[in-house]
């Protein structure tokens, strides 16, 4: 038997809240494969997939929160004061006098998969904890995303599992974006707390293969199937330049044309994407309006350089909607 499907809570009921990892990204200007030779570099820039996220969500005028840690330098301050300054939560933020903030060296291949070094175990972004300031944000939300970045974080699982009790029992809901990453799956905890997480999703916000790992299918129909079986209410399929695919319980399956644009960075674009989907559909946007901001979310972001750096207001994606060819 079907389970009874769950739905988004809307914004009225609090902020949409994300627990994670808040870092500085560092790019590689050259194309390759791996850090194994001196090469230019550019930033300091804002990101991890949490930030990135909470980040347009206040960008697009929705309640946000993160729960976080930073270390007492330049790199956290850098983060935290643009968080602020877009309209996020940073209350819940530590800041850690013994641990430097997290970093992220990414650098792209010629296909475009990207290689990674991160430094999140050994520094403030491993050391999330529960905090008197993370559980007031926690009782104040209506929402909680879960990215699976996360998930690596042993301090920030025990404060996710706490906050889907805590959020779900004031009538709130719960988002997941798999983005679980090969570098980042450390231990046995990471994929048993998302099993939790997937058991209790209202949305689901997949890319390519996190689809199949995250239904344990093969298939794109019987994946998308079982998961709304288990009560999932809605799925969004992240598809790159082929658009994405809006999948709801007792609902037509709705798909949106990607936008037509030079790609400069695509870091950041799926948690782009997430955001402005979920805001718009708790704002009260059909899903395929939703879809269709979403799309021009992840399109716009992947038109500057660096992961934060194309976060956009609900008025831009309107007007890049109106001036912006499909593909």
């Amino acid at each position: 038997m079907p389970l009874p499907h769950r739905a988004l809570a809307p914004e009225a009921l609090g902020p949409t809240i994300t627990v994670g990892e808040i870092l500085v990204e560092i790019m590689a200007t050259t194309v390759g494969a791996g850090f194994l030779e001196p090469q230019s570099l550019i930033g300091p820039y804002p990101s991890g997939a949490p930030a990135i996220f909470v980040d347009q969500v206040a960008r697009m005028g929705g309640g946000a929160g993160i729960v976080a840690s930073v270390g007492d330098d330049d790199f956290g301050r850098l983060n935290v004061d643009r968080l602020r300054a877009d309209g996020v939560d940073v209350s819940a933020i530590a800041v850690s006098k013994d641990w430097p903030t997290g970093s992220a060296f990414v650098r792209y291949r010629p296909d475009g998969a990207r290689d990674f070094v991160f430094n999140i175990a050994r520094s403030a972004a491993g050391r999330i904890r529960p905090t008197p300031a993370a559980e007031d944000l926690v009782r104040r939300a209506g929402h909680l995303h879960v990215m699976g970045t996360a998930l690596s974080i042993p301090g920030a699982r025990d404060v996710i599992l706490s906050a889907i009790e805590i959020v779900r029992a004031r009538g709130g809901s719960v988002s997941l974006d798999p983005n679980l990453r090969k570098e980042l799956l450390t231990d046995s905890g990471v994929l048993e707390c998302f099993d939790q997480v997937v058991g209790v999703a209202d949305l689901l916000l997949p890319s390519g293969e996190e689809l199949f790992a995250t239904a344990g299918l093969t298939d794109e129909a019987t994946a998308i199937a079982k998961l709304l079986e288990s009560g999932i209410g809605e799925i969004v399929l992240k598809r790159g330049e082929q658009g994405a695919s809006f999948f709801g319980h007792g609902l037509p399956r709705i798909d949106c044309a990607a936008f037509a644009v030079d790609e400069v960075d695509p870091t950041g674009a799926g948690d782009c994407f997430g955001a402005a989907y979920l805001t718009c559909r708790r704002k009260g946007m059909t899903p395929e309006a939703a879809l269709l901001h979403a799309n021009a979310a992840g399109a716009r972001n992947v038109t500057r350089r660096g992961p934060m750096e194309g976060v956009s207001t609900l008025a831009e994606l309107t007007a890049f909607i109106a001036e912006t060819p499909r593909r």
